[in-house]
């Protein structure tokens, strides 16, 4: 059976090696990426049964990605794209320290994910799982996409599977107002909700305050305020709100909880809100707490941050480690 299926595109990343620019580059290196696939491996490799869902082009760089989510421990199950135009989506990512920073560059348009089709996928893991995930990301590529990530979602809540949704904003996909009016069709279909604090107020609306501290009355901060109002507004089971170093804020069943941040020297940040939901589902799917979970969430986060690629690969031992080491979670 499996416990978590997600549903998204992935791409393939390449990037120079460290220190280089794109533009002189003789080499680039090649690994798989996406929001959903990347919380898929996070939770295959914490030990639970994960799937994934997607539509890929029926060409080697497609037969690439789906190799190397098995190798991780994934179970793919992919619509074939046989078309003359089909492709896979790539990105490109520049890293780079201070001053530079570290530059993306997407190469998505008309991949063979824009097509996708509710009929095209298999729905019987999304009936039998314990939680369906996908992200903002999925419903901004097309139309087509939309409607399935929709689909998708409603058959998972009506077969009892909770699901879970990350807003996971991108501006280079669409503007703050069409996400809302999107998010705001998806949302009766979603139980859990993720959302980082700047998309809180960017995209959804909310004001979370200037900072963690403004209080208001009784002594609640805005983002709680911010989280309580979305779970009641909209019927979410739990609101998880991401702040960055300031680590995680959730309400679930009228409780708040919140997590801090583990320390982590950062070799590539790309994917940290991935391996943060992974880490949070792998721990609720074996029947941990909402506190226990945000804990092996931080901890998948942090570990995340010292791996090369989107993908947390990690242990359940290792996560356990860090846990064990630093930083309770506290609950109200």
């Amino acid at each position: 059976m499996t416990e978590l299926v997600t549903f998204g595109e992935t791409m393939l990343r390449l990037s120079p090696p460290a220190g280089e620019r794109l533009s002189t580059a003789r080499s680039l290196d090649a690994r798989a990426g996406g929001a959903e696939s990347n919380v898929a491996v996070a939770g295959a490799s914490l030990g639970i049964e994960t799937a994934w869902l997607s539509k890929l082009p029926d060409s080697p760089l497609g037969r690439r990605v789906l190799d190397e989510l098995r190798g991780h421990g994934v179970t793919p199950h992919v619509a074939w794209d046989d078309g003359p135009d089909a492709r896979l989506g790539t990105y490109y990512l520049e890293p780079g320290g201070t001053p530079r920073g570290t530059n993306v560059i997407y190469d998505r348009a008309d991949a063979s994910i824009t097509t996708v089709q509710p009929a095209e996928l298999a729905t019987e893991p999304v009936a039998d799982a314990d939680y369906c995930y996908t992200s903002g990301i999925t419903p901004a590529l097309s139309d087509a996409a939309e409607t399935t990530t929709l689909d998708l979602l409603e058959r998972a809540q009506t077969a009892g599977t909770t699901t879970v949704f990350d807003l996971n904003y991108r501006e280079k996909l669409w503007d703050p107002a069409t996400a809302r009016a999107t998010y705001r069709e998806l949302f009766p279909s979603v139980d859990v909700l993720v959302a980082p604090r700047r998309d809180v107020e960017t995209v959804l609306g909310r004001d979370p305050g200037g900072s963690d501290d403004a209080a208001a009355t009784d002594g609640e901060s805005s983002v709680e305020r911010s989280a309580r109002e979305l779970a009641a507004d909209h019927g979410f089971q739990t609101v998880i709100v991401t702040r960055g170093e300031a680590g995680a804020l959730a309400v679930h069943d009228g409780t708040v909880f919140e997590q801090s941040t583990y320390e982590a020297e950062t070799l590539d940040a790309i994917g940290t809100g991935d391996a943060f939901v992974g880490g949070y589902l792998a721990k609720r799917v074996r029947g941990g707490d909402v506190s226990t979970a945000l804990s092996w969430a931080a901890a998948t986060a942090a570990l995340k941050r010292t791996i090369a690629g989107d993908l947390a690969v990690v242990t359940p031992e290792e996560v356990a480690s860090v846990v064990a080491d630093d930083g309770d979670g506290i609950d109200r």
